[in-house]
């Protein structure tokens, strides 16, 4: 970046400090928590959907980027250089990821079980602490692993180029912004279409099962096996990726094409209405979800006891971390760190105790071990570009299940802390990576990420109580199929109510699963290269039992369209494929969240 960037070639140099702290200005800032806001209510949308969040660092990037350009010509402002971007995609994507604070999968769950329901203030304060501890736990352990260690951060690495191809290749950002908006007015359109006129699903007119226990058979359609016009969910499979969306169409197969059928015969499963286009989703999950999760769950901890290398990495590396011993100037004081690091254990604490009512001790330990866990993702997402944030709430899970047994407030949002936590921290991480590759200062970063949570806390929590004002009654359905909360209702569940609660044969399903889960991961790990990578995942092959069939053809469609638009043209896929995909995701989940505030406003 030139050092007279905005001012004009007469312009008084500025130092390298003088440039870094340009980046750092309000309107950075406010451009980062109101994209933040805004994108939240995506994943907020997808995640009650699917289950799944997307990062939105380079989304947000672009967006500011044609937003600025704009408004630098019509209105004659300095233009928005990269180290304002910069800070501006920290703030969007923890904005965000507001979703992976409890707002798709541990507080349904909750109120699920226990019926209890966190008011809108409530769901603010609470996801926003959540956050926070995130935030501390990167603050305190950046320099032993970005600069001690040097991890990769290969997110913060794509990041990172990305913007500096922005700015070096103007009119090509410019044509990826153009591709962006085109995505989300086609989202925007195919969503306000499926309003007006609520497209019939297309199905095969096959009746399986006649002569069976069931009066009259089933369908393809009753076992969800239809293909649905939904142009989120093939735009999601073009981002989801070919092996993951195989992985699930195996799953659906084996799950509602076999196991389903299988079940209802043996009576271990109800079946629907006899209606042959309605799908049996609602009644067929409530047996489907303990194979599925647990194949998920174990795949999950067994990937990441692999990470236990990274795991003793940095926790050693903590003994020599914390507040540095002289003063960096780029970072912030080490007063104001221990009084974050305090202020987060407190407030978290009370929090749990006030709103959950557990045992203050338990909680205590809770945001203790939810920092150290934090640490420990933020080691693995550093090393391999993934964030282990399921394995992580699951060992608090796990853990709670033990020190309070049948409590199921404890076991669930002690471990949303966890989760929560270790989602903010690798994300800060991977944005600082990014930012020490453009020069901003991490101090700033922080600040950023701080406005972004805020922006997320309040929008996306208004998104979630619009969107799901009755979780027991809406969730695990055909319209809202939440497998992420299946998953936390599951572990849940099992240490609430005991074994006993689960439907007939779900333990001998759930066995079977974990072995399968269990190998295929061993498999992918330890087999040569040319071998694993046509294993079916088992993520998304358990992921395949939580949603609908339909959902999976549609990923798997989308995919197919990607894969062949990168054998005719890799490069112009690999610059705008995704961008678009992610432009209709956001269009068409922006769309479903304002039709149910009009919904809720309107009457």
């Amino acid at each position: 970046m030139s050092a007279t960037e905005g001012h004009g070639a007469a312009a008084t140099p500025l130092t390298e400090d003088d440039q870094r702290h340009r980046g750092f200005t309000v309107r950075a800032v406010l451009t980062g928590a109101v994209m933040g806001a805004g994108l939240s209510l995506c994943n907020v949308y997808l995640g009650l959907k699917i289950g799944w969040g997307m990062n939105m660092s380079v989304t947000a990037a672009l967006l500011a980027f044609g937003f600025w350009q704009i408004s630098v010509r019509a209105l004659k402002l300095r233009s928005f250089g990269v180290l304002e971007n910069n800070i501006n995609q920290t703030g969007a994507s923890a904005g965000a990821s507001i979703s992976s604070a409890g707002l798709v999968a541990p507080i349904p769950a909750l109120a699920m079980l226990t019926g209890q329901t966190l008011t809108y203030p409530q769901l603010v304060v609470w996801v926003l602490s959540v956050s926070l501890v995130g935030i501390v736990a990167a603050i305190f352990v950046r320099k032993q692993l970005l600069v001690d260690s040097g991890l990769t951060f290969p997110g913060g690495v794509a990041t990172g180029e990305t913007l500096r191809e922005m700015y070096a290749r103007g009119s090509e950002a410019i044509d990826r912004v153009r591709m962006l908006l085109g995505g989300a007015i086609a989202g925007t359109f195919s969503k306000l279409f499926n309003l007006i006129q609520t497209p019939a699903h297309l199905v095969l007119p096959a009746t399986l099962g006649a002569g069976g226990k069931v009066a009259g058979g089933y369908s393809l359609a009753n076992l969800t096996f239809s293909l649905e016009p939904s142009l989120l969910m093939i735009a999601t499979g073009g981002i989801v990726g070919l092996r993951a969306s195989l992985s699930m169409v195996l799953g659906a197969v084996i799950a509602w094409g076999f196991l389903a059928p299988y079940a209802i015969e043996m009576e271990w499963m109800k079946a629907g209405p006899a209606d042959p286009l309605r799908p049996w989703f609602g009644t067929g999950v409530q047996w489907l979800l303990w194979p599925g999760v647990t194949m998920m769950v174990v795949a999950s901890l067994t990937s990441f006891a692999f990470s236990f290398p990274s795991m003793f990495r940095a926790l050693k590396g903590l003994r020599g971390s914390g507040p540095p011993a002289e003063r960096d100037p780029t970072d912030v004081a080490r007063p104001v760190m221990w009084g974050a690091l305090a202020a987060v254990l407190v407030v978290s604490t009370i929090l749990q105790v006030g709103l959950f009512e557990i045992k203050p001790w338990l909680a205590a330990v809770g945001v203790v071990f939810s920092l150290l866990l934090a640490v420990v993702a933020g080691r693995v997402s550093g090393e391999t570009g993934v964030t282990p944030v399921g394995a992580m709430g699951k060992v608090t899970q796990l853990g709670f299940g033990v020190l309070d047994p049948s409590n199921a407030a404890s076991n669930l949002m002690a471990a949303n802390v966890t989760g929560g936590a270790a989602s903010q921290c690798a994300d800060l991480l991977h944005d600082i990576k990014s930012g020490m590759m453009l020069g901003s200062y991490p101090k700033h970063q922080y600040l950023a990420q701080t406005a972004g949570v805020v922006g997320g806390a309040v929008v996306g929590s208004a998104a979630y109580v619009v969107l799901i004002p009755d979780p027991k009654n809406q969730l695990l359905t055909d319209e809202w199929a939440a497998p992420a909360v299946a998953t936390w209702k599951a572990v849940a569940e099992v240490f609430q109510q005991g074994i006993s609660a689960m439907p007939p044969m779900a333990m001998e399903a759930m066995a079977i699963a974990a072995a399968v889960g269990v190998l295929l991961t061993l498999a992918e790990k330890l087999g040569p290269k040319q071998l694993t990578r046509y294993l079916p995942s088992p993520v998304s092959l358990g992921l395949a039992f939580t949603i609908q069939a339909y959902v999976v053809i549609a990923f798997l469609l989308g995919a197919l369209i990607m894969e062949g638009f990168r054998k005719v043209s890799p490069t112009k896929t690999e610059k705008y494929g995704i961008v678009l995909c992610a432009g209709v995701i956001a269009g068409e989940s922006l769309i479903g969240v304002g039709d149910a505030f009009v919904k809720m406003f309107g009457g």
